[in-house]
C-alpha cells in the first residue's frame, strides 16, 4: 500500500524559517509506503527477543509434539540409522571401512599411547569401549574415534609436569582425565553450550596444530636418536635437551627409524595421489610396525629398544582415582574438551554434509562425552574425533557407525589374541607413526592462504604458533583466543558504515564506494550502518557521521544547490540490535543536530528496534513522520524539504502573463508524475544510465 501527501512545510526543520509556512508549496506529492509502528502494549515480549515465558511455551510445544521416534532419535542417535539400513547396499562397505579403520588405529593407539607418556596397552584400551559407546551415542556415521596426536600431547604436557610417567599415579590421573572430559563435554551438550568454540578462529586452531605438530615431533626424535630428551611443550627446551645430549646418538635407531619413516611417507603419497594404490595409505602404519618387528627380530641389536611386555585381555571395570587432583586437571579438561570440539565436530560436519544427513553439534558432543565417560571406567584416557582416521573411514565408504563397530571389534581381537606379538616392535618404529601422522598438521598452506587473503588472520595465525612454539600449549592458545577475541571486539567496536547513493534509473541506493556511478543529494547524507548498535560502538559510529556531515562530496551531488546539509538519513536494515545506550546517543545526536538545523530520518528499522524506539520515546521525539520503509522514500521526502528551502531564498514575483502557461505545466507535472508511479512500481522497464537526463530525474524539479 502507498499513500500520498505533500511534505510538511520546512518551517519545521527552523524556528527562523517560520514565514515558510504561510507560503504555497510548488512541489508535487510524494508517494510513500507507510511504516508500520508496532504497539507497545500489544506484545509482552522485550525488544531484541522473547520472553522466558515464550521460550518455555515454545519448548513445552515442541515437546508435546514429539513422537516415541523422536524419543528414541533424541536419547540413541544410531536407531536414526539403524531403521534405514539397508543391509545389501550398506553392509559390505561398512565391514570394509571398519577392518581398514582397525588395522589403521591398533599401530597408532599404540604410538599416541607412547606419546601420552603411558604404557602402549592404555592407547589399545581407549581404541576399544569408546567406540562402541560412540556408535550408540554419537551423530556423525563417519567419524573415527580414538587416541589422536594433539590430545596425547596435551595429556603428557600436563600430567608431565604433576607426576613422573614412570609411577602409577601418572595413569591414574590419565584415566581421571578422561573422565572429567567426558562430563564436561556432556554437560556443554546437554547445555547446548557448543557455539562457545565459535569464538575460537579457524586461525587460531591452524597455527596451534601447526605448532603442536613441531613440538610433537621433536619430542619423538629421542627414539630416533638413542637418547633421552626432556619432556617439554615448548621448542627451546627441547631442542637444548637434543643438542646437550648428543654424545648418546646411535646410529641403529637413527636409520631404522628413518627409513621406516621414509617408507610411510611414500606409502601415504601414492595412496593419495594414484586412486588405484589408495590402499597403500591405510597399510602403512601397519607396514611400519611388521617392518620394524622384522628387523628388530633378525638384526637382534641391544640399541633398538623394545615396546616390551603387553598385557593380554580386555580392560576390566574400576573407577577412576586420585580425585585430590582433580583442580589441577581442570584447565587441561577445558583445553581438550575445546579441542575434541573443533578437531571433531569440524569434520563431523563435513563428513556429513558430503554425505547428505543433517548432524546436531551438541548431540555429538554429548555422543562424545558418554564416549570418554564409560571409557574412563574401563582404563581408557581421553579420546576424540580423528582427522586422518575419519578421512579414510569416508574414503573407504563407510554408510553407518556400524564400521566403528567392526573397528572395535579388531581392536578387541588384538587385545585377546595379538598382543604377545606386539612385544617385539621398536619404539622408533611407533615414533616414526606419530612423526608421519603428524607432518600433515604442520599447515603452511593455510598460512599462505592467509597472507593472500587476509592479513589479520595471517597475523593471528602467527601470533598463536609463536606463543605455542615457545611459551607451551595452555599459554599458546590463551593468547591465540585472547588475540582473537580482541579482533573481534575492535571489528565491533568500530563497525563499517557507508554512505548511500543512488544507482542511476533505479530507486536502489548502495555503497558510492561500491559503485561509483551512485549519486547523492545536495543537502541530504544517507548512511548505513552495518552493525548491531550498541554502548561499545555508539562513540564511533556518531563521530563517524559527524564527519559525513562535513565530508560531503559535492563532485556527485545532485538536485537543489545547497550549501550545507539538511538531512540525515540512517538505513537501519542491517541493523538487528539496539541497546539503551545507543538510544541515548540517538537522543543526544538528535538534539545536536536539531541545534543546527538538521533533520534525523530512519529507514527501514526492523520490528526489535522499532519497538525500543517505541519505548524509549525516540519515535515521539524524531517524529513517525521521519521514520521510513525504504531509502528510496526518506530521500523523496527530504529532498522536497530542500527544495521547499531553496524556494524561500529565491521565490520569483507572479506576473499576469504566467496565467496563461498555467495549463501547460499542470499538464506537464502530471505526466511527469505518473512516469514516477509507473517507475517506482516496476511496471515500466529501467532506463540505462545512458539515457538517463539528470533534469528529468523524478525527485528533482522541472525545469520547462
Amino acid at each position: 500500500m502507498e499513500i500520498s501527501y505533500a511534505s510538511p512545510s520546512a518551517s519545521s526543520l527552523a524556528s527562523s524559517n517560520s514565514a515558510l509556512s504561510s507560503m504555497p508549496s510548488s512541489t508535487r506529492p510524494v508517494k510513500v509506503i507507510p511504516l508500520q509502528h508496532p504497539s507497545t502494549t500489544s506484545s509482552s515480549s522485550p525488544a531484541g527477543g522473547y520472553s522466558a515465558g515464550v521460550l518455555v511455551k515454545k519448548w513445552t510445544g515442541k515437546v508435546k509434539q514429539m513422537t516415541w521416534i523422536n524419543w528414541m532419535e533424541l536419547l540413541l542417535p544410531c536407531s536414526r540409522w539403524i531403521r534405514t539400513y539397508k543391509w545389501r547396499e550398506y553392509l559390505q562397505s561398512d565391514l570394509l571401512s571398519g577392518i581398514t579403520i582397525g588395522i589403521m588405529l591398533v599401530p597408532q593407539a599404540m604410538s599416541y599411547a607412547k606419546l601420552a607418556g603411558l604404557q602402549p596397552i592404555y592407547g589399545l584400551y581407549s581404541g576399544f569401549l569408546p567406540l562402541f559407546v560412540y556408535a550408540f551415542f554419537g551423530s556423525s556415521r563417519q567419524l573415527a574415534v580414538g587416541p589422536v596426536a594433539l590430545v596425547s600431547l596435551l595429556v603428557s604436557n600436563v600430567l608431565g609436569g604433576i607426576v613422573n610417567s614412570s609411577e602409577e599415579l601418572y595413569t591414574e590421573l590419565a584415566i581421571l582425565l578422561a573422565l572429567m572430559v567426558g562430563v564436561l563435554e556432556c554437560v556443554m551438550g546437554l547445555l547446548r553450550l557448543g557455539w562457545l568454540i565459535r569464538f575460537i578462529s579457524h586461525s587460531v586452531i591452524s597455527g596451534f596444530t601447526t605448532a603442536s605438530a613441531v613440538v610433537i615431533g621433536l619430542s619423538q626424535v629421542k627414539y630416533f636418536l638413542g637418547y633421552d630428551v626432556s619432556r617439554s611443550s615448548k621448542i627451546v627446551p627441547l631442542i637444548e635437551s637434543i643438542i646437550a645430549g648428543a654424545d648418546g646418538f646411535l646410529w641403529a635407531p637413527f636409520i631404522m627409524g628413518s627409513v621406516i619413516l621414509a617408507v610411510l611417507q611414500i606409502m601415504k603419497h601414492l595412496g593419495k595421489t594414484r586412486k588405484h594404490l589408495r590402499f597403500l595409505r591405510v597399510a602403512g602404519p601397519l607396514t611400519a610396525v611388521v617392518m620394524g618387528t622384522t628387523l628388530a627380530k633378525v638384526l637382534n641389536l641391544p640399541s633398538i629398544s623394545l615396546v616390551g611386555d603387553i598385557p593380554q585381555g580386555l580392560p576390566k571395570f574400576s573407577v577412576p582415582k586420585s580425585f585430590e587432583h582433580v583442580k589441577s586437571l581442570i584447565p587441561t579438561a577445558f583445553l581438550i574438551t575445546g579441542v575434541a570440539i573443533l578437531e571433531s565436530v569440524g569434520i563431523a560436519k563435513a563428513l556429513a554434509a558430503k554425505n547428505g544427513y543433517e548432524l546436531d553439534s551438541n548431540q555429538e558432543l554429548f555422543g562424545l562425552g558418554v564416549s570418554n565417560v564409560v571409557g574412563s571406567f574401563f582404563s581408557a584416557y581421553p579420546t576424540t574425533g580423528s582427522f586422518s582416521r575419519s578421512a579414510v573411514n569416508h574414503e573407504s565408504g563407510a554408510k553407518t557407525s556400524l564400521s566403528q563397530i567392526v573397528t572395535g571389534i579388531v581392536m578387541g581381537g588384538a587385545l585377546l589374541f595379538l598382543t604377545p606379538l606386539f612385544e617385539h616392535i621398536p619404539q622408533c618404529a611407533l615414533a616414526a607413526i606419530v612423526i608421519s601422522a603428524v607432518i600433515t598438521l604442520v599447515d603452511y598452506d593455510e598460512a599462505i592462504f592467509l597472507w593472500r587473503i587476509n592479513k589479520k588472520d595471517f597475523l593471528l595465525w602467527v601470533i598463536t604458533a609463536i606463543t605455542t612454539l615457545f611459551l607451551g600449549i595452555e599459554i599458546g592458545v590463551l593468547i591465540g583466543v585472547g588475540v582473537s577475541l580482541a579482533f573481534v571486539i575492535h571489528e565491533s567496536a568500530n563497525p563499517h558504515m557507508a554512505v548511500l547513493g543512488r544507482l542511476p534509473g533505479t530507486t536502489v541506493y548502495r555503497n558510492i564506494q561500491q559503485y561509483p556511478e551512485a549519486y547523492t543529494y545536495n543537502g541530504i547524507v544517507i548512511v548505513r550502518i552495518d552493525a548491531p548498535i550498541y554502548f561499545a560502538n555508539t562513540s564511533y559510529i556518531s563521530d563517524r557521521l559527524r564527519e559525513y556531515e562535513v565530508e560531503v562530496d559535492r563532485s556527485t551531488g545532485r538536485g537543489p544547490d545547497v550549501e550545507r546539509v539538511y538531512f540525515v538519513v540512517i538505513e537501519m536494515a542491517p541493523v538487528t540490535y539496539i541497546d539503551s545506550s545507543a538510544v541515548q546517543t540517538l537522543k543526544d545526536l538528535y538534539q545536536e543536530y536539531k541545534l543546527r538545523d538538521i533533520q534525523i530520518a530512519i529507514s527501514n528499522p526492523n520490528r526489535d528496534v522499532l519497538l525500543t524506539f517505541s519505548r524509549s520515546g525516540v519515535v515521539e521525539l524524531i517524529g513517525k513522520e521521519w521514520f521510513f520503509v525504504r531509502v528510496h522514500d526518506a530521500v523523496q521526502v527530504c529532498l522536497q524539504h530542500v527544495e521547499s528551502l531553496k524556494e524561500t531564498t529565491k521565490r520569483p514575483v507572479s506576473s499576469p502573463n504566467d496565467a496563461s502557461t498555467y495549463i501547460q505545466r499542470l499538464v506537464k507535472s502530471r505526466n511527469e508524475d505518473l512516469s514516477v508511479s509507473q517507475l517506482e512500481s516496476g511496471f515500466q522497464k529501467l532506463p540505462s544510465s545512458n539515457e538517463i537526463d539528470p533534469q528529468l530525474e523524478p525527485l528533482l524539479s522541472r525545469n520547462p
